[in-house]
């Protein structure tokens, strides 16, 4: 027995970690519980999150120190002795705890900005730690420090723990045999608490859900659970559609689609690319220019004609000249999937946009690569250093010519974090124009803003701040304005203006979060076109991102064949109902009327009701028929990616 309990002391520095981060997990989830107090009791959460929280746990530091828990069981005395095996020993455990108090003291700023735990989106972000660091540093400094502080603390009290746990080297053991019996144990433990269940499929974040708020359905994991579970389903590459929501015939797909584009089944004639089909524009001259501008995070709320916060006076004034959109909604809350939405009609998936996604590198539709055939100069115009999110190498491989960046600009008035201001972009954009025009070159300016970003730096003396103090959200959203109405007064007043189509809209909202599975009024966004012919209105149809690109080609002139399935909004004779789709982390939103059908990963689809402005969804009965279609329109972004038929025909 003494021997039994030599080799279990061994155990103790384990043991001692484990609890430390049970303790410490626990402690993280009941403060976000409590700051969610009022989402968590009107859903009846506390006992599932606290007490499946603790499953979690006990799974998480099994996986992390259970290998090790039975390799210290195995050493012999001799070897168990060594300095370096101690050293081993003290790095993992201590390094295994501060990762676990990191996530948790940088959860509450993520939540706070996108309203889950720590995901795919928290990775994707680490690749580009100078624009995050400027980021964070700029915006959250005492933040920064005090997560930094903090996570030190935490590994100094995790190594002295360790130490002051760690057993005598002299204490009598059993024989090999015995110690490998109990290191086997050991692991089969630790495997079963990862598992946490003996059923045929291990706990994941499915099983755990519970209710239809998002953020309440985070609580029980931690967050080392949730990016561990972002980046397995990221290397299995289940971050497909059909393996998240289940398979429909690829030919029911192909006709659900089609059918919701208001094309005739005629126009789709090449089976290779089962999508492409060509539109009668509606305007009928000579093809005109296309400027768009992509604004930064600027959602409905701040937009005082869309009924957000008076911060929008040179948007609502344009609104009245051109074709406004009242229930235009994104794609998605990332920048990229505002850009394959916008750029390239592209409907959303589960998995990253297709602007980081390998096989779209080259030979992906966009509409500068139908422009650049035509002869147009293809310029994506940026403020900041354009390889983030790898945008430079998408647009360069999918039909843009040029980019201009931030290096590019001589002399800029002000430059913040993510590069120059609004103004010296947009002032750039407009002498290109003006001079791609004197050159009668036909052109597609692609303008992407930065300035309404975090930490919301833009220079002083532009605008009359909305609140104290300055670099705020709200007044950098009212900064973005007034950039916006500069650079159209300076349009209207030229030479291309007649001859160029204009489109604003927003990327994605800012901080889209909410107590729905998807949060659906934070999907919505302002849009409108403007320039030479366009007549004002204001178009009250539900629309989506995707159905951006078809339009403008038809105000354009432009007639050819493109794989995109969203419609043609000018064109008289669609009469189907409206609709948008929206991809909110793994879960998809098929919003048509009133009715909103949402798909998560490996549950059956639930539909409800919404009433625009309430931000609320209210279940009701589920239509197979509606349900079909939301299935297949979920399903065709990855069907399409995977089997390469977003593309144009090779050129002649």
């Amino acid at each position: 027995m003494t021997r039994l309990l030599g080799a279990l002391a061994r155990l103790r520095p384990v043991l001692g970690i484990c609890a430390l981060a049970l303790l410490l997990l626990s402690l993280s989830r009941l403060g976000l519980a409590g700051w969610h107090h009022a989402r968590v009791t009107a859903v009846d959460g506390w006992a599932p999150v606290l007490l499946q929280g603790l499953r979690v746990d006990i799974a998480s530091v099994c996986l992390l120190f259970g290998p090790l828990a039975a390799l210290l069981m195995l050493l012999p005395a001799g070897m168990f002795a060594w300095r370096a095996v101690r050293g081993v020993a003290v790095v993992w455990l201590v390094a295994g705890f501060t990762l676990l108090a990191n996530l948790e003291l940088a959860t509450p700023g993520f939540m706070q900005e996108y309203g889950l735990r720590p995901n795919r989106l928290f990775i994707e972000y680490l690749v580009y730690p100078r624009e995050v660091l400027s980021m964070l540093v700029g915006g959250r400094p005492l933040e920064c420090i005090a997560v930094l502080v903090l996570t030190g603390l935490a590994a100094w009290g995790s190594a002295r723990l360790v130490r002051r746990c760690w057993p005598p080297d002299d204490v009598p053991l059993p024989g090999l045999p015995v110690r490998a019996v109990l290191a086997l144990l050991v692991l089969a433990l630790a495997a079963l608490g990862v598992r946490s269940t003996l059923g045929h499929r291990p706990m994941n974040p499915a099983m755990l859900a519970f209710s239809s708020d998002p953020t309440v359905n985070t609580l029980p994991l931690n967050s080392f659970y949730s990016l561990g579970d972002a980046v397995r389903g990221w290397l299995r590459h289940e971050d497909s559609a059909q393996a998240l929501y289940g398979e429909l015939p690829d030919a029911e797909v192909l006709a659900t689609v089609r059918r919701d584009t208001g094309l005739p089944a005629a126009a789709f004639a090449d089976p290779a690319i089962p999508t492409l089909a060509a539109r009668t524009p509606t305007w009928q001259g000579r093809p005109k220019n296309l400027v768009i501008v992509l604004e930064e995070s600027l959602g409905a709320q701040f937009i005082g004609s869309l009924g957000g916060r008076p911060l929008s006076p040179h948007y609502d004034t344009l609104s009245r000249q051109g074709w406004a959109f009242t229930h235009l909604y994104a794609t998605g809350t990332r920048s990229v999937r505002g850009i394959e939405a916008v750029v390239a009609g592209f409907a959303p998936t589960p998995a990253q946009a297709v602007v980081k996604r390998q096989r779209s590198q080259h030979g992906f539709f966009t509409l500068a690569e139908v422009l650049r055939r035509r002869g147009y100069d293809t310029t994506f115009y940026y403020g900041g250093e354009s390889h983030f999110d790898n945008m430079r190498g998408f647009f360069l491989g999918n039909g843009f010519g040029r980019v201009i960046e931030q290096r590019d600009y001589r002399n800029p008035t002000f430059v913040g974090a993510w590069g120059v201001s609004d103004e010296d972009l947009l002032a750039r954009a407009d002498s290109e124009f003006a001079r791609l025009h004197a050159e009668g070159r036909p052109f597609f300016g692609f303008v992407f803003t930065s300035s309404n970003h975090d930490p919301f730096e833009f220079p002083e003396g532009r605008i009359a701040p909305y609140e104290q103090p300055l670099h705020t959200r709200d007044n950098a959203a009212k900064y973005a304005d007034h950039a916006l109405g500069g650079f159209f007064a300076r349009a209207m007043a030229s030479d291309y203006w007649r001859d160029t189509v204009f489109l604003v809209v927003a990327d994605h909202d800012s901080r889209v979060f909410g107590r729905d599975l998807v949060p659906i009024d934070n999907f919505h966004i302002p849009g409108l076109i403007l320039g030479g012919g366009i007549a004002p209105r204001r178009d009250d149809r539900i629309a989506s991102q995707i159905d951006l690109g078809p339009t403008l080609l038809s105000l354009i002139g432009i007639g050819d064949a493109t794989p995109m399935t969203g419609r043609d909004l000018s064109d008289p004779h669609i009469s189907l109902p409206g609709r948008a789709l929206m991809q909110y982390d793994r879960n998809f939103a098929w919003l048509q009327g009133e009715d909103v059908v949402v798909f998560q990963p490996d549950k059956p689809p639930s539909q409800y009701r919404y009433t625009p402005g309430t931000g609320v969804l209210r279940p009701t009965a589920l239509s197979p028929a509606l349900a079909r279609q939301a299935h297949a329109q979920a399903l065709w972004g990855s069907l399409a990616y995977d089997r390469g038929w977003y593309r144009l025909p090779s050129a002649r």
